[in-house]
């Protein structure tokens, strides 16, 4: 990266985002950081805030969510990724790539499940600042887990409501800030794991609040050509009065990771831990820095009649990635190929506000949103010289030089009708624009510069009836819209220059009808869903180092999901997570058989899995609290899901697995003031060697990411209230 892609200084952001935080507006109703917080409850109980007017228990939210909570968090893992913990949520599927260099793989009901690096099709929040830029693309590396209160996790149609791309939506919200205390921890695993946290927080007064919390994170990793590190810096200031609530917040991620790439299937078939020559050949690599700050006002209006709260907020950050692939130079020889090594810096930020207005039966929150990107995109050669004097992995002459703009801007609306006791109907509709443009600053290879907009409406209709206040049954329909990404719009099949105006976005019909039903030591959610999607984006061509994207047609997902825990004695709790999933193409059509390829010629037959899901996935758990000791708790959990196509064409199957981890947990207390908790875990018992992810439809053949073997981890978490 140059010195030119720096950081937006913090003294700058912080002025930027204050200056927009005067604008009036504030981030969605449901996406606020500053809902009341919920407190550690049953995985399928607790207050939420997406999906909904207002924050409410999660047993009377008519629409598919879970939550998992900072208990459940910190007894997954070391707290890295979204995959230690989300297993337990039905209908989502979060695949650790064991790849640092790329982030997870996360679908919602088959949305998300094409992305081949970072997340799409999918909505991402943290404290309310979207993680999902504006072309739909998004990324969780930077989450801070550790001082998160919890999670929450909505899928189905009422996700319609947070705009474009937004085929499931993943929030974090922090821990408040309830006491004075600090945190230290030290972990210490498999694969040379070695990782410090800490955090401090309390009340200053006056009704002002400092939490701060600061980390770093080594990993040899599991595979050569796999080693990571990443350091992680979260600052939260607040401030309550009598009808106001302000908040500001900074974070700091800096992450280092090499990347092993994927195997083929003879590769895995010989030995699942090599790593592929070309990553080592090319030192294939990434490097991200990236900050961002945030403003939040709430505001009550006590003497406001019917509209009784105003929220604003405002957010900006910047994102720097250099990013080294294994690419070839007698690839790259073609006049057209943008280089090997990619450098880009993203400057991006946003506005939103709503009007939350209250009547006997009524209420009703209206908004407007705007977020915007910038990227300065550079590609260069990943080599310098020719013959034996040439240097592989290394930054070489310049071959793309674009700035590349998302901007969206939308209107919404929700409103909950108490109809009659027992019954309640929800309508919402967000309606926007997504205008994205190229301006190609390189040009001897063409002129690739150009604009497009999209326009959508995405309308949400829901019923609930709750004939006992221990059940509550449910229905909703959407409609759904996903633009193209601005890699996906980037180049046309023909080769000509120009943005792809010919991909359309993708558009979808969501039905779901559900169930809730808790008692005094048990909770079942159940639920069953439709999709219908037209015009699925897809891989066109394949050519010169571009990869081109079309329309392939219609796709079906139809499935099931169940969550239930079950308090089968004082110390003694089950919770089973289980989804079904049949997501398949409803039209043929053709695709490319590798690399180069300037036209599809084989054909995917309809009725072909989409690639990147999986027919069905399980976890299960069994927690035990010995009688003589609320401080401690051990754990049994298992993990399973069926194979995944790793392409289109369906020729080849990650295979399906199940797998079982060990967990145990204790607190101890020091004296009145401090604990020590420790956290030991066991995961793969067994030492099965699976694939963890897939490369979706890679153009190499180099489909799999396999999972680690057995592995430990040994946490050490010492807690003081001050």
């Amino acid at each position: 990266m140059t010195d030119s892609s720096s950081r937006l200084p913090v003294r700058r952001a912080i002025a930027l985002a204050c200056s927009l935080t005067l604008c009036g507006l504030t981030l969605p109703a449901v996406a606020q950081s500053g809902a009341p917080p919920a407190a550690e409850a049953p995985a399928l109980d607790g207050v939420i805030v997406s999906g909904s007017a207002r924050a409410r228990r999660q047993a009377e939210a008519p629409y598919a969510i879970s939550q998992v909570g900072s208990t459940e968090l910190r007894d997954s893992g070391p707290m890295l990724n979204l995959s230690e913990s989300l297993a337990r949520v039905p209908g989502l599927n979060v695949a650790n790539r064991n790849n640092y260099a790329q982030d997870l793989q996360i679908s919602s009901r088959g949305f998300g499940a094409r992305a081949g690096f970072g997340v799409r099709g999918l909505r991402l929040y943290s404290d309310g600042i979207p993680a999902s830029m504006p072309d739909g693309q998004g990324q969780v590396g930077h989450m801070d887990l550790a001082g998160a209160d919890r999670v929450e996790v909505l899928r189905g149609p009422f996700s319609a409501l947070y705009g474009n791309s937004s085929g499931g939506v993943i929030a974090l919200f922090s821990r408040p800030v309830r006491q004075a205390e600090a945190e230290l921890a030290l972990d210490r695993g498999s694969d040379g794991l070695s990782q410090w946290r800490a955090r401090v927080a309390t009340p200053l007064g006056q009704g002002m609040d400092l939490s701060a919390s600061l980390g770093d994170t080594h990993l040899d990793g599991s595979r050569a050509q796999s080693e990571a590190r990443r350091s992680l810096v979260n600052l939260r200031l607040g401030w309550r009065g009598e009808q106001d609530r302000l908040t500001l917040t900074y974070s700091d991620q800096q992450q280092r990771a090499d990347d092993p790439l994927g195997l083929d299937r003879s590769q895995l078939n010989q030995d699942p831990e090599q790593t592929t020559s070309q990553a080592r050949l090319y030192d294939t690599r990434k490097f991200i820095r990236q900050d961002q700050v945030g403003a939040s006002w709430e505001h009550d209006l006590a003497d406001g009649g019917a509209l009784s709260e105003l929220r604003v907020a405002a957010y900006a950050g910047t994102r720097g990635v250099m990013q080294s692939q294994a690419i070839a130079p007698s690839t790259q020889a073609n006049a057209r190929h943008g280089g090997g090594l990619v450098d880009f810096d993203r400057s991006y930020h946003g506005i939103d506000g709503r009007l939350l207005w209250r009547w006997s039966a009524v209420d009703l929150v209206t908004g407007l949103n705007v977020e915007r990107q910038k990227d300065d995109r550079q590609g260069y050669e990943n080599y310098t010289g020719t013959g034996t004097a040439q240097v592989l992995g290394v930054q070489g002459r310049l071959r793309r030089d674009e700035l590349n703009t998302a901007l969206t801007q939308e209107a919404y609306a929700q409103a909950e009708w108490r109809l009659a006791p027992a019954w309640r109907a929800s309508a919402g509709v967000r309606t926007g624009v997504v205008g994205m443009e190229v301006e190609d600053r390189y040009l001897a290879n063409g002129n690739d510069s150009g604009s497009r907009d999209f326009r959508y409406t995405s309308p949400v209709l829901g019923l609930s009836w709750q004939p006992a206040r221990e059940v509550t049954l449910h229905g909703a329909f959407s409609r759904g819209h996903e633009t193209p990404t601005l890699g996906e719009l980037a180049y046309r099949s023909d080769g000509t220059g120009g943005l792809n105006t010919e991909l359309q976005a993708q558009t979808s019909r969501q039905i779901e009808l559900g169930a809730k039903w808790r008692q005094a030591d048990w909770a079942l959610d159940a639920t069953v869903f439709r999709i219908r999607t037209d015009d699925e984006i897809g891989v066109a061509t394949n050519s010169g180092g571009r990869a081109s994207y079309r329309n392939v047609g219609r796709t079906r997902r139809d499935g099931a999901e169940l969550g239930a825990t079950w308090q089968a004695l004082p110390g003694l709790k089950a919770q089973v997570a289980l989804t079904w999933l049949r997501a398949r193409y409803a039209d043929d059509f053709l695709v490319c058989a590798g690399i180069p390829c300037s036209a599809p010629t084989v054909p995917v037959a309809a009725g072909n899995q989409i690639a990147g899901t999986q027919d069905r996935s399980a976890y299960a758990e069994l927690a035990w609290t010995p009688a003589w000791s609320a401080r401690a708790q051990a754990a049994i959990e298992w993990r399973g899901q069926g194979r995944t196509a790793v392409n289109d064409t369906n020729s080849d199957f990650a295979d399906g697995y199940g797998l079982v981890n060990l967990r145990y947990r204790q607190r101890f207390a020091l004296d009145r003031d401090g604990d020590i908790e420790v956290l030991a875990r066991i995961d793969n018992l067994a030492d099965r060697r699976v694939v963890g992810s897939v490369i979706v439809n890679d153009a190499n053949g180099r489909y799999f990411e396999p999972a680690t073997g057995r592995s430990a981890l040994l946490s050490l978490r010492y807690l003081r209230r001050l």
